[in-house]
């Protein structure tokens, strides 16, 4: 992880490894705490944060 915005997550990875992180990332931000309204979380992949949007 190379840097925390706000409610946002940027990583840096190889291109081998970006499905896999996706998921484990997208599955522990999802379940970190139980609430009565489940947390959502969108990806998105890119050469940049613009791109990544």
């Amino acid at each position: 992880m190379l840097l925390q915005v706000h409610d946002e997550l940027v990583f840096d990875v190889v291109k081998e490894e970006q499905e896999k992180l996706t998921k484990m990332v997208q599955h522990e931000m999802e379940n970190a705490f139980k609430m009565a309204v489940p947390l959502d979380v969108e990806s998105g992949i890119g050469e940049n944060w613009l791109e990544a949007h």
